[in-house]
């Protein structure tokens, strides 16, 4: 599949989705979620899903759809594109509410924040994966190779820019519930 990558993303995003959900848990109990806990999961929604993941799809997948007589103006990869534009706009609301939070203790906005960004980002995923990445990997059937391909390259280029790999966020990904479980 030309997607599958993609997809290994998605696993990898919803992983941190469910880690902020036992994050916002805590916050409403009153728990105090540290710096070394909130930050490389901000880190992560900028750096990760948006730089590399969203990268992924704007300057790889996307293009070749539109090869194929996708239109980038209306339909599926402009709703996409308009709904990475939101990501975009709530983590960076989501990153200004946490470093208030670390500031002052005040988690109201955080939660806010958090709330909204997991749930815009789970339909998100849910729609490419379930309709997007569907009609993708029929369409770019004869092309999945060079698709892969591309797709590696840009996560590639992407991770180099911003410093980090893949197994630096894939380990965040898979040690965050530990860490979320042992705040007192």
């Amino acid at each position: 599949m030309s997607t599958m990558s993609l997809r290994k993303d998605h696993d990898l995003i919803e992983k941190v989705l469910k880690s902020m959900w036992a994050t916002i848990s805590l916050l409403n109990t009153g728990k105090t979620i540290p710096d070394i806990i909130l930050m490389p999961v901000i880190d992560f929604t900028k750096n990760f899903t948006d730089v590399c993941h969203h990268s992924k799809e704007e300057n790889s997948l996307f293009p070749e759809l539109e090869k194929k007589g996708m239109s980038r103006t209306m339909g599926p990869i402009a709703v996409m594109l308009m709904e990475h534009d939101i990501t975009r706009k709530i983590a960076k609301r989501m990153e200004e509410s946490a470093q208030v939070y670390l500031k002052t203790g005040n988690s109201s906005q955080l939660i806010t924040d958090m709330t909204e960004y997991i749930n815009h980002v789970m339909q998100h995923l849910w729609k490419e994966n379930n309709r997007l990445f569907i009609m993708a990997d029929v369409a770019l059937q004869d092309k999945k190779d060079q698709v892969n391909q591309s797709l590696h390259d840009v996560e590639q280029l992407k991770l180099k820019e911003i410093g980090k790999n893949r197994e630096d966020y894939e380990k965040l990904a898979y040690e965050l519930d530990k860490k979320i479980s042992d705040i007192p």
